[in-house]
């Protein structure tokens, strides 16, 4: 199999590097990190990717088990035996506890099981990053009166907690990250369900639903702020005059 290396938006701060062999997985992660102001390059074989992470400079790795040529966790141990402390967080379809085991004993930082969620994965990234030291801590968003904390998954309005299901605080959270960016329901569905949920975009229409629901009963005006934007999608308007202008682009 020939390697291929994808290098994503050169305006990226921070560097990860991607070894999978499935392109379809790489793909879904290089749109979703580059989106996400990550420079992205991958590797589809375990030895090319081995070397970029040992020439190159990287703030992550992120590293398939199953590889043609060399597996994830040889590539683990090696780099670890090498002296490098690059956080790692291993993507495979092994589910057994001891495949686990195994990887964070090589020295992996987490473990993420096929299928995930980008927003699942996304999460991890976070959490690794601000153990090591390499991201800003960026944990709490506040606008329109709603503050979303990534590190304890709550959302508040004032002092009150809303009783948000997980689904309904990643779609919120996301939004609100990138603030009157259109989201089409197709992006929701592929960032919050995963890039191979078999069900349709109407899920999303529910969810949407319901968090509006939540956030009126909290006092929020639900549909100012989560707007639908007729044949396209949803987006996060602020409502707070000193919000920056934002990008209106559709996602």
């Amino acid at each position: 199999m020939r390697n291929e290396e994808i290098r994503g938006s050169e305006n990226g701060d921070r560097r990860v590097l991607v070894i999978e062999d499935e392109a379809t997985i790489t793909e879904f992660l290089r749109i979703g990190l580059s989106y996400e102001g990550f420079d992205v390059v991958s590797a589809s074989e375990g030895r090319s990717g081995l070397r970029l992470a040992t020439e190159e400079a990287f703030d992550l790795v992120i590293l398939d088990l199953m590889l043609p040529d060399l597996d994830g966790f040889a590539i683990c141990k090696r780099l670890r035996e090498g002296g490098s402390e690059t956080p790692i967080i291993m993507l495979t379809a092994r589910k057994e506890i001891p495949d686990r085991v195994a990887g964070l004993t090589m020295g992996a930082d987490d473990y993420v099981t096929k299928p995930f969620s980008f927003e699942e994965l996304l999460a991890r990234i976070q959490a690794v990053l601000r153990r090591r030291g390499g991201g800003e801590a960026g944990n709490l968003i506040v606008s329109s009166g709603i503050a979303v904390n990534s590190d304890t998954h709550e959302a508040h309005r004032g002092e009150e907690r809303m009783n948000l299901t997980r689904t309904e605080f990643a779609m919120l959270e996301l939004m609100m990250s990138h603030p009157k960016r259109v989201f089409t329901r197709e992006t929701l569905l592929n960032r919050i369900w995963g890039f191979d949920y078999p069900g349709d975009t109407n899920v999303v229409d529910v969810h949407i639903s319901h968090l509006r629901r939540k956030l009126n009963a909290a006092g929020v005006e639900a549909r100012d702020v989560i707007r639908t934007v007729y044949g396209m999608g949803y987006t996060f308007r602020p409502t707070d005059p000193e919000s920056p202008a934002s990008d209106a682009t559709v996602e």
